[in-house]
């Protein structure tokens, strides 16, 4: 019985024994398999075409034309400066939850991407051919703060209406350089920056900017902008507008009714600014720089900054400044404010004595000047101190008071039939279009009152009459021609054209949409077909070719006829002189088998029958030809003329040169500066 107790115990403990290895075994196996899992993982998480750095995946600059697998990590992605395009994007982008910053700029989207993880918060897509800006795409991002559209080729008819509605959170936008011909409508209220610049936005009319009320930037750069097409309220709207730069537009004065409580910066630049009405800069007690350069500003009203209290940055070069008595108030202004403000550009155009001097530096001058004294209330201004010429501020917004209409004025109306000519005349304007070939228009006009510019607008119809889309421009009042060019072939396009303000004192200028419409006139015009423009062109051009073919056969005949006349006559006075040469070289037997005329060639070693000569060689001509039908003289005078080498040197160098001749090389000529063309061996 002992002994089977110690064998049961023996067992238990083997067993016990057993059990723990395999727990360790199967451990250890656990271990092995997620080490060898994770590094499989880690090899998937980088692609082999990237680099990554934690969560930073680095793809940019590949040449890549897809997205490869990326890890499920991954929160920025650089992606810009490949060749990705829309089906490059691959489905499976979407479940990437963690991706906030996508970089796909500088490739070759041609529609916006679809399939972008809905975690993304700020998307870069500037420099592609991105034409549309659909909803549903944008719906997909609810969470997007920052989208940049910059360079693309997106118009104000192909974003889709409430575009931005699904994009709460959205807080800066860029479509700067696009084909935007007005403000897009149903953009977010969260927005807070708002870039337009180098655009063809010519209107802005009063809702523009309605409910965004928390806009801080707004730039509208390079675009066609003219005091009479802005609203009077339309940047009034915007109350917490830090920023506002409309840098080379077609101003002649600053808006009406700017915002002025919180705006910090206003860039007025490269306009066509000819003065600052007073008072246009009242209550901006928080302006910090403003930029009046490159416009054509003489002078300043008096009062002009007493409320820029924090104004730091004066930026005034590029215009033809007066500095007489009329600037003694803004001399003092300067001087009061010392260091506080930098000022640049206030130079002196004028009077000659003052030329290319700063104003701060003209003391002396400003003495003979009656000291500026306070401004007073507007009502008690006298009309002997308020000028007339920096009060009167030009009307804007007129034009645009009622409802705007997409993208311009109301053009065309599908309930009207366009069976319009070539020409049409209305109250102020006679308009004329003529197709020049299948893809071109040339429209010409004339007006009975001047006007600063015309709004030209082309529609291309589609099938059954059907609306395609409107293209405008701006066109300067001088003109009276305009080319289109870029149409399609065998397609229909109503061309319209209304004049627009010569200026404010215009009585006749256009006060509503009503006479919008009365001084709109159209026409029409077909583009060809170019297989059958190539056919009229080569139509037309086969009698213009009858007349030059005609002068070319004739002169072609004269040639020949002279050639052969003349050709006659060479041959007969040679063969009168051959005749008399060959029988004075016949006598010669040695030679018969050469037949040399007038002259004989010596110098050279190939004739041993002619004297060998080592120096200069030389040439023998007859004094006087032997005259036709003579008989053959007995005796012959000839004159020796020495022929020398082109290099000024003899022909034969010496012994070593007959060295090298009889080895059969041609040193000794190269030796002598001869070319070796000139020579041969025999």
């Amino acid at each position: 019985m002992l002994v089977f107790n110690i064998m049961d115990k023996l067992l238990a403990q083997l067993h016990f024994l057993l059990l723990c290895l395999t727990l360790c075994a199967g451990i250890l196996q656990f271990t092995a398999a997620t080490i060898q899992g994770y590094i499989s993982d880690r090899d998937i998480i980088c692609p082999s075409v990237c680099r990554c750095d934690e969560d930073f995946i680095y793809c940019n600059d590949r040449g890549l034309s897809f997205i490869p697998s990326l890890p499920p990590t991954a929160s920025v992605l650089y992606l810009q400066n490949n060749q990705i395009n829309n089906p490059g994007l691959p489905t499976s982008l979407e479940h990437q939850l963690t991706v906030r910053v996508v970089y796909l700029y500088d490739n070759e989207l041609d529609e916006f991407p679809l399939h972008l993880p809905p975690s993304v918060r700020e998307l870069h897509l500037q420099d592609n051919n991105i034409r549309t800006i659909p909803r549903s795409a944008l719906a997909r991002m609810p969470l997007l703060e920052k989208l940049h559209l910059d360079d693309n080729s997106i118009s104000t008819v192909s974003i889709e209406d409430q575009a931005f509605a699904d994009n709460p959170r959205l807080r800066l936008l860029f479509l700067s350089r696009n084909h935007l011909s007005s403000i897009p409508s149903g953009l977010p209220a969260s927005l807070e920056e708002l870039r337009l610049d180098d655009n063809r936005i010519s209107t802005i009319p009063t809702h523009a900017f309605r409910g965004l009320a928390s806009l801080r930037c707004l730039v509208l750069d390079g675009n066609l902008l003219a005091n009479q097409r802005i609203a009077d309220d339309t940047f009034s709207r915007l109350s917490n507008l830090t920023e506002l730069s409309l840098v080379r537009n077609s101003l002649q004065t600053p808006p009406v009714n700017l915002p002025k409580a919180h705006l910090q910066r206003l860039s007025l630049q490269e306009n066509a600014l000819t003065h600052m009405p007073r008072g246009s800069l009242d209550g901006m007690h928080r302006l910090q720089r403003l930029d009046l350069s490159g416009n054509n500003l003489t002078t300043l009203p008096r009062g002009l900054f007493k409320d820029l209290d924090n104004l730091g940055q004066l930026l005034v070069r590029g215009n033809p400044w007066h500095c007489g008595c009329n600037l003694r108030w803004l001399y003092d202004w300067l001087h009061s404010r010392g260091n506080a403000i930098t000022v640049r550009g206030l130079t002196c155009h004028g009077p000659d004595r003052v030329r290319d001097m700063a104003l701060k530096d003209l003391s002396s001058e400003m003495e003979d000047c009656e000291v500026v004294k306070p401004a007073l209330p507007r009502d008690k201004l006298g009309g002997s101190v308020v000028d007339s010429s920096t009060t009167n501020t030009p009307p804007q917004g007129s034009l645009f008071t009622l409802r705007s209409k997409k993208p311009g004025f109301g053009l065309p109306d599908s309930a009207v039939d366009y069976t319009l000519s070539s020409s049409g005349v209305g109250k102020s304007l006679a308009l004329n279009v003529k197709a020049l070939s299948h893809n071109s228009v040339r429209v010409t006009w004339s007006v009975a009152q001047p006007s600063s510019s015309f709004r030209l607008s082309w529609l291309r119809l589609g099938p059954g009459n059907a609306m395609g889309s409107m293209t405008e421009t701006l066109v300067r009042g001088d003109r009276r021609e305009y080319l289109l060019t870029s149409l399609q072939p065998q397609s229909s396009y109503i061309i319209c054209m209304v004049p627009l303000a010569a200026s404010s004192e215009n009585k006749g200028m256009i006060s509503s949409d009503a006479d919008s419409e009365d001084a709109l006139v159209c026409a029409k015009a077909e583009t060809s077909d170019p297989s059958t423009t190539e056919e009229e062109e080569d139509q037309d051009s086969q009698p213009m070719t009858v007349l030059p073919l005609a002068g070319i056969i004739g002169g072609a005949t004269a040639i020949v006829s002279l050639a052969l006349i003349f050709g006659i006559f060479c041959w007969y006075g040679h063969r009168s002189g051959h005749f008399c040469s060959r029988d004075h070289y016949t006598r010669n037997s040695s030679r018969k088998s050469k037949s040399y005329d007038d002259y004989i060639e010596s110098g050279t070693k190939k004739d041993n029958t002619i004297l060998e000569i080592r120096g200069p060689g030389f040439q023998m001509t007859p004094m006087v030809a032997c005259p036709p039908m003579q008989p053959k003289p007995l005796q012959e005078d000839y004159i020796i003329h020495t022929i020398y080498p082109s290099n000024g040197t003899g022909l034969y160098k010496g012994v070593n040169h007959v060295s090298n001749a009889a080895q059969g090389t041609n040193r000794g000529y190269r030796e002598g500066g001869i070319p070796d063309v000139d020579y041969c061996y025999t």
